[in-house]
C-alpha cells in the first residue's frame, strides 16, 4: 500500500510538470552505528526547475531515504525510484536499492541510511568519500554504474553536474572533487553529517550555480526541510541556498523571513543589530539536533503566523518546563486567549506530540468553524444567546449587564487569581 500510495503521487506530480532532474545529491554518514542523532544526513538542489520533496523521499520508520535524477524521461525515473524503494522496504542494503537504477537509461538514483550505507546507482558523476578510523581519507571518481559506500564505513557520496542554461556551466567537474575532499576533511575532523551537508549546500550554490532548493533529511532523527526551500508553484525554481532567508534577534530568536526582512535592521525587542542567516545556514539548523534547539511542527492550519508565533511560544515554555505536554498545551491556550494565535481552537495534552530525544514538538490545530478568529468566551450563559440577539448593539448591551449581574462572581474570581 506505501508503494502504491508513493507510485500514484509521484505519476499525478510528473504529469503535471516539466522533467525535473536534481543535479546535486549527496549523502553523508558520519556514524554508521546510528547511535548519533546527527549522524546521518541527505539532501538535493538544481538549477532546474520543479526541486520538490520528491527528489528526496525519506522513511522516517525505517531511516532511508532516495534521491532521484538523471538525463532520461520522466516514467523511467519514477520506475526506478519505485523500484528502489520497493527493495529499501524489503530490507536491501542501499547497494541492492541504488542498483535498480542501472535497468533505465539515463537515470540516476542515490540511496542511503545511517546503518545500509549509501549508493548511487545509474548514469552519473560521483564522488565516494571514505574516512577510516585512524584519519585516512580516499577519494574515488565513478561515472555510471555503481558507486557504494559499505554499511559500518564512515563516509559521503556527492553527484554533481550542471544544469543546461545554468550560467556557471562547466564549473562541476572541479568543484564535485574539491567539494568532495572537503567533505572528507570534515568527516575526519568530527563534524556531524547534518552540518557537513549544510556546508555542501554552500559550497556547490556558490561555486557550480545548482543552487536551487531542494532540501535536505536528517536521517536518524527523521527531521526534514519540507518545503522550506521548495517552490510555491509548478514549474518554477526553488529558494537560491546562496541567499539570505531570514533575519533573527541574536538574544531572543525573533526572526522574520524575506523579502519583508529587508524592511529590518534591528531587533524590535531589544534594538540589537539583527542576525542575517543564509538559507544554506538554515538548512542545517533545521535538521540538526541541539541541546537548546527546539523542532517545531504545526498541523491544521495554514493561516499566517501560525507556525512562527506557536515556534516561539513552545521554545519558550520547553525552555521554562522541559518537554511537558500540559505545559506545553497551557501556554499556547494562553496564546489563544488573548488573541496571539488567531483562527485555531484551544489545544489539550493529546493535541501535543513531544519527542525529546529528537528535540522535536507537533502541535496539532483544531480551525475554528465558521470564520472565527477566536474562541468563544467563557461566559455564565451559553454563547449562543449572542448569536441569537443578532443585533450588535444589543449583543454588546446584553454583555454589559452580565458584567453588572456577574460583578460579584467575577470579582471574587479576580481575587482568587
Amino acid at each position: 500500500m506505501k508503494i502504491f500510495k508513493i507510485t500514484l503521487f509521484l505519476i499525478i506530480l510528473l504529469t503535471m510538470m516539466s522533467t525535473v532532474s536534481a543535479t546535486m545529491n549527496v549523502i553523508v554518514i558520519t556514524d554508521p552505528s546510528g547511535v548519533d542523532p546527527n549522524g546521518a544526513s541527505a539532501g538535493s538542489m538544481s538549477f532546474a526547475q520543479n526541486m520538490f520533496q520528491s527528489t528526496f523521499l525519506m522513511s522516517k520508520e525505517k531511516q532511508f531515504v532516495v534521491l532521484s535524477g538523471g538525463e532520461g524521461a520522466s516514467t523511467p525515473r519514477l520506475k526506478a525510484i519505485v523500484d528502489t524503494i520497493a527493495r529499501l522496504e524489503n530490507g536491501a542494503t542501499a547497494s541492492e536499492a541504488a542498483a535498480a537504477a542501472g535497468s533505465y537509461q539515463g537515470i540516476r538514483v542515490m540511496a542511503g541510511g545511517p546503518t545500509i550505507g549509501a549508493a548511487v546507482g545509474g548514469s552519473f558523476d560521483a564522488y565516494l568519500i571514505t574516512v577510516d578510523g585512524d584519519g585516512v581519507i580516499k577519494v574515488t571518481p565513478y561515472k555510471g554504474g555503481l558507486a557504494v559506500l559499505p554499511p559500518g564505513q564512515k563516509g559521503a557520496i556527492i553527484h554533481l553536474r550542471n544544469t543546461h542554461g545554468n550560467p556557471q556551466y562547466g564549473s562541476a567537474t572541479a568543484v564535485r572533487r574539491e567539494t568532495a575532499i572537503n567533505i572528507g576533511k570534515m568527516i575526519r575532523d568530527g563534524y556531524s553529517a547534518t552540518t557537513i551537508v549544510g556546508k555542501v549546500f554552500e559550497e556547490v550554490s556558490k561555486d557550480a550555480g545548482e543552487k536551487y532548493g531542494g532540501g535536505a533529511v536528517n536521517l536518524n532523527s527523521g527531521l526534514t526541510t519540507g518545503d522550506m526551500f521548495t517552490p510555491e508553484q509548478l514549474n518554477e525554481t526553488g529558494y537560491p541556498m546562496n541567499e539570505p532567508y531570514t533575519k533573527i534577534c541574536p538574544n531572543d530568536g525573533w526572526s522574520i523571513g524575506y523579502p519583508s526582512a529587508e524592511s529590518y535592521d534591528r531587533c524590535p525587542i531589544d534594538g540589537t543589530p539583527l542576525k542575517v542567516v543564509y538559507a544554506y545556514e538554515a538548512l542545517a539548523s533545521a535538521i540538526t539536533v541541539t541541546q537548546t534547539s527546539v523542532i517545531v511542527s504545526v498541523y491544521g492550519s495554514d493561516e499566517t503566523g501560525i507556525l512562527e508565533t506557536t515556534r516561539e511560544i513552545v521554545k519558550a515554555s520547553v525552555r521554562k518546563n522541559g518537554y511537558n505536554a500540559n505545559t506545553l498545551s497551557a501556554a499556547i491556550n494562553r496564546a489563544v486567549d488573548n488573541g496571539i494565535l488567531v483562527g485555531v481552537n484551544r489545544v489539550e495534552p493529546k493535541d501535543i506530540n513531544v519527542r525529546p530525544t529528537s528535540k522535536a514538538v507537533g502541535v496539532y490545530f483544531t480551525p475554528l468553524p465558521n470564520g472565527r478568529t477566536s474562541p468563544p468566551w467563557n461566559l455564565p450563559v451559553g454563547s449562543g444567546i449572542l448569536d441569537i440577539l443578532g443585533n450588535m448593539q444589543t449583543a454588546i448591551g446584553f454583555v454589559l449587564v452580565l458584567l453588572v449581574l456577574f460583578r460579584s462572581t467575577l470579582i471574587t474570581s479576580f481575587r482568587k487569581r
